[in-house]
């Protein structure tokens, strides 16, 4: 794995957002977003798994909790589908958490209800997993 490998990994994923919102719009609940997403993701023959929950263990024990993400794609990144008026910082928190105890380099946070997803409906970070990696 490496930098470019993700980089040009998160443009295809973000591409595929924005595909989905040309065609919808703003303004849908989440879930009929995250369904054309799913869709859009296979046609594009990216690995991923969806509706995916995610195991908290805290020192060595293992607790069956309910906490699930939107995607999981190529088993590196974290994808979040939100439908709201803005991100807010706790949506950043849950992403960076996901981030954590998955141990995945990076994570992409979508907001549908916006005007434009490349320009203020998607927000990606990168964690110290990341930033080790090689560049190519």
């Amino acid at each position: 794995m490496t930098k470019k490998y993700l980089d040009e990994l998160t443009y295809e994923v973000v591409g595929g957002a924005i595909e989905v919102h040309k065609s919808l719009g703003p303004g849908l609940l989440k879930g009929i977003y995250n369904d054309c997403l799913h869709y859009e993701l296979t046609l594009r023959k990216i690995n991923f798994v969806s509706k995916v929950n995610i195991p908290v263990i805290f020192k060595e024990k293992t607790f069956n909790v309910n906490l699930s993400c939107d995607f999981l794609i190529e088993n590196c990144i974290v994808l979040e589908v939100r439908s709201v008026d803005s991100l807010l910082p706790v949506h950043q928190a849950k992403l960076f958490t996901f981030m954590k105890l998955l141990k995945f380099p990076k994570g992409i946070l979508i907001n549908f209800n916006c005007v434009n997803i490349f320009k203020n409906g998607q927000k990606t970070y990168v964690n110290e997993i990341f930033r080790n990696l090689p560049n190519e």
